[in-house]
């Protein structure tokens, strides 16, 4: 999915506001960068792979990383800060315009 720089400043701001909320110690920030570099080499590899998948095929594989990123996520957020990953992602999936069902 390409993004326009209006895009991409919208979604950096609301990475930013995400980061806040979720009040993360330095040790969380840490595992949290990981996972989601571990995601984005992930699904990188997997389109490099498969050149002509449909928007659908992207959609799906997107999920699957998404669901994989939250079971990690589990290990080293607390029962708060996890409620907030849960709202926020919920937020995101439809600032992205991206209604994926779980």
């Amino acid at each position: 999915m390409s993004l326009t720089p209006e895009q991409r400043d919208q979604v950096a701001a609301e990475l930013k506001t995400f980061a806040t909320k979720l009040k993360l110690t330095d040790d969380q920030k840490g595992k949290l960068q990981d996972a989601l570099g571990e995601a984005r080499v992930k699904i990188a590899d997997y389109l490099k792979a498969n050149p002509n998948l449909t928007k659908a095929d992207i959609a799906k594989q997107i999920a699957a990383h998404r669901d994989q990123i939250r079971q990690r996520v589990v290990s080293f957020l607390n029962p708060d800060q996890l409620k907030t990953w849960d709202a926020e992602v919920a937020k995101a999936k439809e600032f992205l315009g991206q209604r994926i069902a779980a």
